[in-house]
C-alpha cells in the first residue's frame, strides 16, 4: 500500500482580506510583493504557518509602534 503525501497549498492574509498566493516566492517576497498596494505591510510581521486542513495559513500583521 502506497501512502500518498500532499502538500497544502499557502493561503495569506491581511486584515481581513485574503490575498493570492504567488507560487515560486518565499513568505517573505510575498509580503514584499504586496506593500505597493498595501505598503503598511513593509514592517508587517508574519505569524504562521497553521494548518487549517485546506491550505497552510500565513498572516500579515501590522506592526503596532509609537508616532513621535
Amino acid at each position: 500500500m502506497a501512502l500518498l503525501v500532499k502538500a497544502l497549498p499557502r493561503a495569506f492574509s491581511y486584515g481581513g482580506l485574503k490575498l493570492p498566493d504567488i507560487p515560486g516566492l518565499t513568505v517573505e517576497q510575498v509580503r514584499d510583493h504586496y506593500t505597493t498596494q498595501y505598503p503598511e505591510l513593509t514592517t508587517a510581521s508574519i505569524t504562521g504557518p497553521e494548518a487549517t486542513g485546506t491550505c497552510m495559513q500565513y498572516t500579515f500583521s501590522r506592526a503596532i509602534g509609537s508616532k513621535g
